[in-house]
């Protein structure tokens, strides 16, 4: 699976077109991909960007919720139905999506937010009162994080 760390800024042309960073398109063109999918955050005005096996497994999720449950048709809507594969020009732009860029108040350009198999694609300004927030409620509630294992099994040190 893609793995994205670290934030980036990049402007929006005059098209509408985005350069996605190039550690990111690195990490999708290295699995043989030309696109991505993104989708709105229905938590936080922002966009979540993933790879399509990403994508899969987010699906195969919301289909371990109830058929026809009100949680599986909310999420499979405000999640699938608001989808666009987007694929990158020769130069690793993509065009954003009009709804989604109102959606998540975009303007002239976006912060690109590495969250490991996924990335998130914010307005700035609101990504920094969304992470001081977020640092905020972590230190707080003195959360933690259990290290898991290695792909190889090994624990840290062993």
């Amino acid at each position: 699976m893609a793995l994205f760390v670290g934030k980036h800024v990049n402007k929006i042309d005059k098209k509408g077109r985005v350069s996605v960073p190039k550690p990111f398109r690195a990490t999708l063109q290295a699995r043989g991909l030309s696109s991505l999918y993104i989708y709105p955050r229905f938590k936080q005005q922002a966009l979540e960007a993933c790879d399509q096996q990403f994508m899969n497994r987010l699906s195969r999720s919301l289909d371990d919720l109830d058929l026809f449950s009100e949680d599986q048709d909310d999420l499979a809507s405000v999640i699938l139905a608001n989808t666009h594969e987007l694929a990158f020009d020769p130069e690793g732009r993509i065009v954003l999506p009009a709804d989604l860029v109102d959606y998540a108040d975009i303007k002239g350009e976006v912060l690109f937010v590495g969250q490991g198999p996924r990335f998130q694609i914010w307005q700035p300004a609101a990504f920094e009162g969304f992470s001081a927030m977020a640092f905020e409620r972590a230190k707080s509630r003195g959360a933690t994080l259990k290290l898991a294992k290695s792909e190889d099994g090994v624990e840290d040190g062993a």
